[in-house]
């Protein structure tokens, strides 16, 4: 576990952050060592530049995993960005009430409320990437450059386009089986440590060896 004061992973690197000690906001949750590199803004105003529409009215979250990289420019679009699409017309009267006499009470009906949006582990979104309301990234997807993600991403695949729709698999399903299985992000960082090397050259079968030796010492 990172400690709770350091920002900034690397020595001389003001532009990449450890996004869980940047963030203050208590309906955003992330995980150890997830990072955010930005070299346009302060990357520490994450949460103001970077989670958008995300007002307390709605109580919906943003939650990342562990390990995920986080691209410059990357945006996370709540619900208050919507406008209602059951109603005959798209402008948000209810922001509005003062000025058409409605119950401040009603202010939600603006908009849908699609939800939280959910970041798994090792996810990897790239620059200027948009996740809207709602959506699941699974463990270890990748979203390209300037994707638009509308719909939930499958563990380990990889999208991009707007919107973003999938264009493959990273490894095959039994290899991610198993990576979902072994859950490696989970792992202590000391153990973690030891196994980078095999996690760096995709040695699955070296992976699944250590983690079935440490199951059988417990």
């Amino acid at each position: 576990m990172i400690p709770q004061d350091k920002i900034y992973p690397r020595s001389n690197d003001m532009q990449t952050v450890y996004l869980k000690n940047v963030v203050n906001n208590v309906n955003i949750e992330v995980g150890d060592y997830t990072i955010y590199n930005d070299f346009v803004h302060d990357p520490c105003g994450f949460q103001g530049n970077n989670v958008l529409y995300h007002y307390p009215i709605n109580g919906d979250k943003l939650k990342i995993g562990k390990f995920c990289s986080v691209a410059c420019g990357a945006k996370f679009l709540f619900t208050s960005a919507n406008h209602a699409m059951k109603s005959l017309s798209t402008y948000t009267f209810p922001i509005f009430f003062e000025e058409w006499d409605l119950d401040v009470k009603n202010i939600t009906s603006a908009w849908d409320n699609k939800g939280d949006i959910i970041i798994g582990n090792d996810v990897w979104i790239g620059y200027e990437a948009v996740i809207l309301s709602g959506v699941k990234i699974g463990d270890g997807a990748i979203i390209g450059t300037r994707a638009v993600v509308t719909k939930d991403v499958p563990p380990y695949t990889i999208v991009g386009g707007v919107p973003a729709r999938p264009i493959r698999k990273r490894f095959s399903d039994d290899i991610i089986s198993e990576l979902l299985r072994i859950q490696w992000w989970n792992w202590p960082a000391d153990r973690i440590r030891r196994n980078i090397a095999d996690i760096q050259s995709g040695n699955i079968d070296a992976l699944k060896s250590f983690d079935s030796m440490v199951c059988n010492k417990i």
